[in-house]
């Protein structure tokens, strides 16, 4: 067994994890399109790759795939996830299966607007969510929603060029320099995040990790404490079966007036999930057993809760050639 994972990184530790995990059964490879990134080089052998935005890109992956004998892959940026759910008939027919939800549903997640319907029609808890700026006047002419919003593009992720604003002229001025920009109301609560498995066979959640957010740096979590609700579990587990994932998710949680909403879902590792694995979560072990044809029992909420993670930051130190240098 061979697992290929796309776009490293500077995730060291989501490499180093499923090298532990899969020890002797096979070999983790790991590809990046620069040398200069250091989590490629914990796997057991990495590829230098084009961008994914160059012509050919799916096909030199497939190429190593079939090179390597790869059992499954899966990315670790969002642009790249479409891409990989695109293509998931290519992959499968040389034997490599793609650890990744289906397109359509990998889509709506990378468009905050469809998430919002979605949830919706779910009757789910979600942020108000507004595409015509002019339909949110008459709302907050209404008294259904007041300043702050933010105001954020329909599609993006990490948190690139969103704006906290307090007013209608501070949003005809966004309107008025980008397009595809939403208006979502303004969540003054506690955040949640969490870590959750799908099953690949069976398409129950296995495993959900929940942490608090203590501080956030860039878009993902610098420092959180293990959390538990089973209020809270039951309503991601019924959200993502309902929907259909497939392997790992990271979902944002949102906690107001003891009512939880969800925020966000990214179909893919997220940048807290070491978190989750210190805690006795362990998807890379659920993704390995997956591939080897095998269900996972479920265990969601299976940790101890009030364990904090805090990150803090490493240098890796190598020669142009990639030979670790130790000072």
């Amino acid at each position: 067994m061979n697992i290929l994972i796309l776009s490293a990184g500077t995730r060291d530790k989501v490499v180093q994890y499923f090298k532990r995990e899969i020890a002797d059964l096979g070999r983790i490879i790991a590809t990046d399109c620069s040398n200069l990134a250091p989590a490629v080089y914990d796997a057991d052998k990495f590829y230098l790759v084009p961008r994914i935005t160059a012509p050919g890109y799916m096909d030199k992956i497939l190429e190593i795939c079939r090179k390597e004998e790869i059992t499954g892959v899966f990315s670790l940026i969002d642009p790249e996830l479409s891409m990989l759910a695109k293509e998931r008939d290519r992959f499968l027919d040389i034997g490599t299966t793609p650890i990744i939800s289906d397109y359509d549903l990998v889509e709506t997640c990378f468009d905050k607007y469809k998430m919002y319907e979605l949830l919706n029609k779910m009757q789910i808890p979600a942020a108000k969510c507004y595409l015509d700026k002019e339909a949110f006047y008459q709302a907050v002419d209404e008294g259904e929603i007041s300043y702050p919003v933010f105001v954020k593009p329909v599609k993006g992720s990490a948190s690139l060029y969103i704006n906290k604003v307090n007013s209608r002229e501070e949003i005809e001025v966004l309107f008025g320099l980008h397009d595809d920009l939403m208006i979502q109301e303004y969540m003054d609560g506690q955040e949640y995040g969490a870590d959750v498995y799908i099953d690949m066979i069976s398409g129950k959640c296995t495993s959900v990790f929940v942490k608090k957010k203590i501080k956030m740096r860039a878009g993902e979590t610098d420092k959180s404490v293990s959390y538990k609700d089973a209020r809270l579990f039951e309503m991601i587990r019924e959200f993502v079966e309902r929907c259909g994932f497939r392997g790992m998710i990271d979902i944002d949680i949102f906690e107001i007036g003891g009512t939880y909403y969800i925020s966000e879902v990214n179909p893919r590792f997220g940048g807290g999930y070491p978190h989750a694995y210190a805690c006795g979560v362990n998807m890379p072990a659920a993704v390995i057993r997956n591939l080897a044809g095998e269900e996972n029992p479920v265990r969601i909420g299976d940790y101890e809760e009030n364990i904090v993670m805090m990150k803090y930051n490493e240098i890796a130190i190598r020669d142009m050639e990639g030979e670790e240098i130790i000072p």
